[in-house]
């Protein structure tokens, strides 16, 4: 967890606790009147649990300030402008995640990547693209939109189309390997990215396996803009604007860059991959 989102999470729950007391209240009279167990109020209060906004209006109006909800509902926003819960994203399916994609993209002039496990959804078929929105929505629990959700994906790529955009990617390697899909599907999929290669807007570069490393990043990233960047955990989308932060990604980038092939020795990496698959 961000140490940022932390001490804002921290902060919110010391302004619940100047509630509670202003209002002449022990922890265990507000968890009463809210029909909470009473160790709840002690994790909001000290930072160690994520209000919600109903949690939030119902504990104002139990400590007789109604008129703070829409303060606290306030704090709440900005603390998850950082930290989002996948869960909630997804709530209602995958399609209006991908569409909030969309626009972000095209509001983005400059992207750098890293990716290490998967495939870029921004270059994706819709046959791969279908086995992971799949795979998530079954892992998440969440609607299964997946067509309306794969269409969404596909006009996001409409982007790597549009003169003076720029896409950065690093892969590494044992993304092209991994059989998450039918052997069909990622063999489409590899062709998909060999033509990709020869976009004006699209530098793809691919760490070989074995290759030589000056950093061994833990996860992958998007930096938009040199501005934003973005991580996802199994449950959590990070967003990730302090400038020594994205400044630090950055260099991270930078160093993988280093270690990629681009251009036509990317291209026989692929080939080989290809030719591993089909004699497999």
């Amino acid at each position: 967890m961000s140490t940022d989102f932390q001490r804002a999470r921290q902060a919110l729950g010391s302004r619940l606790r100047e509630l509670r007391t202003e209002g002449s209240l022990t922890g265990r009279e507000l968890a009463i009147r809210c029909g909470w167990p009473h160790s709840k109020i002690s994790k909001l209060e000290n930072g160690r649990q994520t209000a919600t906004t109903e949690d939030l209006a119902l504990w104002a109006e139990a400590c007789g300030s109604p008129q703070t909800a829409e303060e606290l509902h306030r704090r709440l926003s900005g603390l998850e402008t950082h930290v989002q819960s996948r869960r909630r994203q997804l709530a209602g399916g995958h399609s209006a995640l991908q569409e909030q994609s969309v626009l972000e993209y095209r509001e983005t002039t400059t992207i750098r990547a890293y990716e290490a496990t998967v495939i870029p959804g921004l270059f994706q078929t819709p046959d791969y693209a279908r086995c992971l929105l799949v795979q998530n929505a079954e892992l998440h629990q969440t609607p299964k939109d997946t067509e309306a959700a794969v269409r969404a994906r596909m006009r996001r790529q409409e982007a790597l189309y549009e003169p003076g955009k720029r896409y950065r990617v690093i892969l590494w390697e044992g993304a092209l390997h991994a059989l998450s899909c039918p052997a069909e599907v990622l063999g489409g999929q590899l062709d998909r990215l060999a033509g990709i290669i020869g976009l004006d807007t699209v530098e793809l570069g691919i760490i070989p396996l074995g290759a030589a490393m000056s950093i061994t990043p833990k996860h992958g990233f998007w930096i938009f803009d040199e501005a934003l960047v973005r991580v996802e955990t199994m449950s959590t989308e990070l967003r990730i604007d302090e400038p020594a932060d994205v400044a630090l990604y950055g260099r991270a980038w930078d160093r993988l860059h280093a270690a990629a092939l681009h251009g036509p020795e990317a291209h026989r990496l692929l080939a080989r991959v290809r030719h591993s698959l089909l004699a497999a």
